[in-house]
Parts: structure tokens; sequence; C-alpha cells
């Protein structure tokens, strides 16, 4: 989890839109929509489910390795390949 109040209330407000998403989704099920519509919509969803994914993983990946200031340049590029590589998959 996000340990500065800022990227905590940055993957909340994720968190919050995403529940918009599928309250939004559930309304529209309900109201009998387009298949091709309804499946857009829960392809949203996904996407921002696996952005809220890949934030909350960057930061605990950085966290990790951030404990130890004294790293070389070597793992701090691995750690960004890595990062780089997560988003990459969860798009």
């Amino acid at each position: 989890m996000p340990s500065t109040p800022e990227e905590k209330k940055k993957v909340l407000t994720r968190v919050r839109r995403i529940r918009g998403q599928i309250d939004a989704l559930e309304r529209s099920m309900e109201g009998d929509a387009e298949c091709r519509a309804i499946l857009q919509q829960i392809a949203a969803v996904r996407g921002a489910a696996n952005g809220l994914m890949a934030e909350v993983l960057e930061s605990h990946i950085r966290e990790t390795f951030d404990r130890n200031d004294c790293y070389s340049r070597e793992v701090s590029q691995s750690v960004d390949d890595t990062i780089e590589l997560v988003r990459a998959y969860l798009k």
C-alpha cells in the first residue's frame, strides 16, 4: 500500500472511480443495455483495475528497495525495468 498521504489519496481516488464504473455497469445491466455497451464497460473496469494494481505494485516495489538507500545504479535500473514490465503486462 502506498505510504505517503498523497499516494494513498491517489489510490483511493482510483478505487472510488472503479466503484463508480461498477455501479454504472450494474445500472446498465439492470436497464437492459446492449451487450456491446456492457462489454465496453467491463473492459473499462478491467483496465482501471489493472492500472490500480500496477500503481500499488510499483509503490510496493519502490518501497521495498528504497529501504536500502545504498543500492547501486544497476539495482535502481532493475527496479525501473521491473516496474515497466509489470505495467506492460497489466495493460
